[in-house]
């Protein structure tokens, strides 16, 4: 699962590393959460890769009231191709998600224990992502997006089942094809990372509120505390 991630990284190591064109200025996000938006990298009409800003939480076209929808901010790989919510946008919209953390929490109710998990090197990452584009009754659009994930590997499977599925830099363009790349040969891009790639770090609390964001908030937990 992934219900919180970072993308801390200055807006040039993000572009240079995922390649795209534009050249947008955004802030460092912390402790990003669901419905917020977020940073999405799509291949245009073009072919080029481009940035975009979407929704977390994807909304296939057949929803007719967001509110009595669920918010779909994970999918899960082995199935998104039969899902009616999935099977469209992982045909004809599949994205890169940036990213340089996710968050996983552990224990008992009450007591959970948040960790975030950074990798290694490189130090940014890209999540496959689905996306699709919502209209409402009246004509006016949103897009909006959702990360796939798959079994956990050895370094996640300890704190949750599943992890967010992470490309590799070389298939990068395999996965944004849609039309060079069938989504049975895309699927086959999405297992889990390398059990090197993640180092496990146990967080301050603090960061379990969903509505901060600020430099800092990344705390370790104190070893005294540990």
């Amino acid at each position: 699962m992934c219900s919180r991630y970072s993308l801390t990284s200055p807006p040039e190591a993000v572009r240079a590393y995922f390649g795209y064109r534009d050249t947008p200025n955004f802030p460092a996000r912390f402790n990003i959460a669901p419905t917020q938006p977020v940073a999405v990298v799509v291949r245009d009409q073009e072919g080029l890769r481009g940035f975009r800003l979407m929704r977390w939480g994807l909304l296939p076209p057949f929803v007719k009231d967001p509110k009595r929808f669920p918010t779909l901010i994970n999918a899960r790989a082995e199935d998104a191709l039969e899902k009616p919510s999935f099977r469209h946008a992982m045909r004809y919209r599949r994205c890169l998600v940036p990213a340089d953390g996710f968050y996983e929490w552990t224990g008992p109710k009450g007591k959970r224990r948040p960790f975030l998990l950074r990798p290694r090197d490189p130090p940014l990452i890209a999540f496959a992502g689905l996306y699709e584009r919502w209209r409402d009754g009246a004509g006016d659009e949103i897009d909006t997006a959702a990360i796939l994930t798959c079994p956990a590997n050895r370094i996640i499977g300890p704190l949750h089942d599943r992890m967010p599925v992470v490309l590799a830099h070389q298939d990068f363009d395999a996965w944004l094809d849609v039309k060079g790349t069938v989504p049975e040969a895309a699927l086959a891009l999405l297992r889990p990372a390398p059990d090197d790639l993640f180092e496990a770090i146990e967080m301050h609390p603090k960061i379990n509120d969903s509505k901060r964001d600020e430099p800092g908030i990344q705390e370790p937990l104190p070893p005294s505390l540990l």
